[in-house]
């Protein structure tokens, strides 16, 4: 089992920068692929971006790519998402998951475990 908690969210003006953490528990956490999904006001939890259990290879969505750079520790058992360039329409509150699964990362039903979210804000 894993427990997720994310760290990180805050208000930023448009064009600036933010990194989001995501500390994980449990012995096995280096053998589960990792994700950011976030979810604004009204509307469906979206997915951001994904790594696989090694960090080897990671998946971005369209809307971020060029932006956002996930990476992860798992010798600190920490996921990160550092975000550049950050824009009003990136508002949401953003979650950290973990998946078994190595596959279809971009789907939420993929991902057994959940964090509480983190707030960021975008606005000026």
């Amino acid at each position: 089992q894993v427990q997720v908690v994310e760290s990180g969210g805050g208000l930023v003006q448009p064009g600036g920068s933010l990194s989001l953490s995501c500390a994980a528990s449990g012995r096995t956490f280096s053998t589960y692929a990792m994700g950011w999904f976030r979810q604004a006001p009204w509307k469906e939890r979206e997915f951001v971006s994904a790594t696989t259990w090694s960090g080897g290879s990671t998946y971005y969505a369209d809307s971020v790519k060029g932006r956002f750079t996930i990476s992860r520790d798992n010798a600190k058992k920490m996921v990160y998402l550092k975000m550049n360039n950050l824009k009003p329409e990136d508002t949401a509150v953003y979650y950290c998951a973990a998946a078994q699964s190595g596959g279809g990362l971009y789907r939420p039903s993929v991902y057994d475990y959940w964090g509480q979210g983190t707030q960021v804000t975008v606005s000026s």
